[in-house]
């Protein structure tokens, strides 16, 4: 079982910055790929950003240039740094980890972009 610590959420206003965190614990649940998908009201789950631990990164175009995902291996623990974020930005984030074909899910922690 793996379970995550998920914390960064919170309100900001458009044009600034959060930084989200995820750390992934449980036995045999280190060394996989990580990352976040995003759910909207009234829209559909979307990836995010995605790393592998070797650290390739994915990003939706939605996020290219403003968003930038790293992961510390040695904390099973991956971030998501967001900045000039916009008001279309705010939705619930979600820490995922990709093992063996299934997608183990975080809580999820909300994030306001807001005036």
């Amino acid at each position: 079982q793996v379970q995550f610590v998920e914390s960064g959420g919170g309100l900001v206003q458009p044009g600034g910055s959060l930084r989200l965190s995820c750390a992934a614990s449980g036995s045999g649940f280190s060394g996989y790929p990580m990352g976040w998908y995003r759910q909207a009201p009234g829209k559909q789950r979307e990836l995010v950003a995605g790393i592998t631990s070797g650290r390739i990164t994915n990003y939706a175009d939605s996020v290219k240039d403003r968003f930038t995902i790293s992961r510390d291996n040695a904390k099973n623990t991956v971030y998501l740094q967001m900045d000039s974020l916009k008001p279309e930005d705010t939705a619930i984030y979600s820490c995922y980890l990709l093992r063996g074909g299934i997608n183990y899910w975080g809580k999820g922690t909300l994030v306001t972009v807001s005036s």
